[in-house]
């Protein structure tokens, strides 16, 4: 969990196994540092063992690709060349007016592999571009961005997901990113 306030100047950051951030008690205590106006967020990879850093050497597993939509969010969510038809995302969180944080599930990525295809996704969709690390940290929805006034309560979507369950058939598979990114295939060994 990162917790950022902007005044006076806070930073508050947390390595939690996911069973503790989801304990009824750990809710409790975000519930309450958003009521001091902290903006919540968390890392959506999975960190080794033993981390006390979000570093890209903390990284154990790749579980996601993200695109950060800061400009025009409506217009490319919606365009004939939306990122919503590259592949369906598995959440669409909307940050505030017109801003998006789209995710995709992902297995078998390796970090260089995730960040080359963040990259191509950003310059792809109009994603930004600062918004390509592979620790990078995203909101969680039903808190507040305190940037705006008044603050705005972050919201997610599941397209094609009705009930908002989690599907495995939505992943993409680091098999698959050959086809998906083809920058990224292994060369060849000289032979």
């Amino acid at each position: 969990m990162y917790l950022r306030r902007e005044d006076p100047v806070a930073t508050i950051q947390r390595i939690v196994p996911l069973e503790r951030a989801l304990a009824p008690r750990y809710i409790g205590w975000l519930a309450h540092e958003k009521c001091h106006r902290h903006e919540i967020s968390s890392v959506f990879q999975s960190l080794r063992t033993g981390s006390r850093k979000r570093t890209k050497e903390c990284i154990a597993a790749v579980r996601h690709l993200y695109l950060d939509l800061d400009s025009d969010g409506e217009a490319r969510l919606t365009s004939s060349g939306s990122p919503m038809r590259f592949h369906p995302p598995n959440a669409v969180l909307s940050t505030s007016i017109g801003k998006y944080q789209v995710l995709w599930r992902v297995e078998g990525f390796t970090l260089e592999l995730q960040e080359s295809a963040l990259k191509l996704l950003s310059i792809t969709f109009g994603g930004d571009p600062a918004c390509t690390d592979c620790n990078r940290v995203l909101r969680l929805p039903g808190f507040l961005n305190w940037k705006y006034d008044p603050a705005y309560r972050i919201t997610v979507e599941y397209p094609g997901d009705p009930l908002g369950i989690a599907k495995t058939s939505g992943w993409i598979s680091g098999r698959d990113a050959t086809l998906l990114f083809p920058f990224s295939r292994t060369p060849r060994a000289s032979r």
